[in-house]
């Protein structure tokens, strides 16, 4: 029971800080009074709650969530920041790197999902048998929110 508390107890006062600080107005942190920043603190959240409970099962989906905040905080501010759908290949293979320091599972899963997005993010033109790549992911920048509708039915449906 005092696992579930903790994690709760970690996104309440993130949130809280989040809420008083928008009330406070700091002009410093003006960037940072958005919805991505509520997606940083759930994955902060997450992450905060595996390391102190070596409950490791959430890493990955704390680092997701992190990373996703991140990239939509970086794109929405910043305008140096890459705007490119591998991206979110390099955050899930970040994701499966994290997970496996602490329970030794998905490293090489990480690693290839990582060279995978360096190696799309920075070619500018694929080989021509490669042209079905392009079409794959006209249609995951369609449809990537029915992925995250899938991976939240999976979560609630997966058995322990």
């Amino acid at each position: 029971m005092k696992k579930r508390n903790t994690f709760a107890a970690y996104l309440l006062i993130g949130v809280g800080i989040f809420f008083l600080l928008r009330k406070l107005e700091i002009p410093i942190i003006t960037d940072f009074y958005s919805w991505p920043t509520l997606l940083i603190i759930i994955g902060l959240a997450l992450l905060l709650y595996s390391y102190t409970t070596n409950d490791y099962q959430h890493l990955f989906s704390g680092t997701l969530i992190l990373g996703i905040g991140i990239h939509f905080h970086g794109m929405t501010h910043y305008e140096f920041w890459i705007d490119h759908w591998a991206v979110y290949l390099l955050i899930v293979g970040i994701a499966f790197i994290v997970r496996a320091i602490r329970t030794r599972k998905g490293f090489v899963m990480g690693v290839i999902l990582i060279g995978l997005a360096i190696m799309f993010i920075f070619s500018f033109k694929l080989p021509g048998k490669f042209d079905w790549v392009y079409d794959i992911t006209a249609v995951l920048e369609s449809f990537w929110p029915l992925f995250l509708i899938g991976l939240g039915v999976y979560w609630l449906k997966k058995k322990k």
